[in-house]
């Protein structure tokens, strides 16, 4: 199984939720699917798509490709569109694109909003036709979620989530997709323990062999994901 798992990452739904900002009941929804009730009858809504790996004991897990959605799909959210919105242009984007989840790849980086102005009529969703008013619209909103990601073969592979100035990156290749600092692998939630019963950066660079300034991106990540 761990085999399997190189290059892919392995994440809980807390931990895709921790890393995000995207809350573990949404996550489990676009994934998962879920029940509701509409004008007094049981609907059921299908995952918006499917898990790069299988349920662990009945337990959702995902891959790195997966975390990486989840943020272009929140932005679209933050940005008030609706799910139905969000669908329509997933499926199409599958389509057109022929991948599972079309919102990371470059393809869909450069000329998404052509997807969307292609559903805009059917799709009758006011925000989605005011985001396309303004030609940087679209860009606008998804922008934020495809900064700080490295491509290889058209497809996200890789996230520096403090930017690509600092030593943090969630690889799925490494660590199976856990957040590491480049300089060693080292987990960052590893160096922060350390720290904190070292009580000295110095200390634990020269244990680790790393170097002070990769010690406090991780730190500094440790703390934000604690706030």
């Amino acid at each position: 199984m761990q085999n399997d798992l190189i290059g892919v990452g392995l994440y809980t739904v807390p931990e895709t939720a921790r890393l995000t900002g995207v809350s573990s009941t949404r996550i489990r929804r676009w994934l998962g699917g879920y029940h509701y009730r509409y004008r007094g009858e049981d609907k059921w809504s299908e995952p918006l798509w499917h898990s790069q790996l299988p349920e662990f004991d009945g337990v959702l897990s995902l891959g790195f490709r997966d975390l990486a959605e989840i943020r272009v799909v929140d932005s679209l959210i933050q940005a008030r569109l609706s799910l139905r919105t969000v669908r329509t242009a997933m499926i199409r984007a599958r389509e057109i694109l022929h991948d599972e989840r079309p919102f990371t790849t470059a393809e869909f980086r450069t000329d998404g909003r052509s997807i969307f102005l292609e559903i805009a009529q059917q799709a009758d969703d006011p925000v989605l036709l005011d985001l396309l008013k303004n030609q940087y619209g679209m860009k606008r909103v998804i922008e934020p979620s495809f900064k700080n990601l490295d491509y290889e073969d058209d497809v996200a592979v890789r996230w520096w989530p403090m930017s690509h100035k600092h030593q943090v990156v969630i690889d799925p290749k490494r660590n199976f997709g856990a957040p590491i600092v480049d300089e060693g692998s080292v987990s960052t939630s590893v160096l922060a323990g350390a720290v904190v019963a070292e009580g000295s950066i110095k200390a634990v660079a020269r244990y680790y062999n790393v170097k002070e300034r990769a010690i406090r991106d991780a730190v500094l990540f440790e703390e934000k994901l604690a706030a």
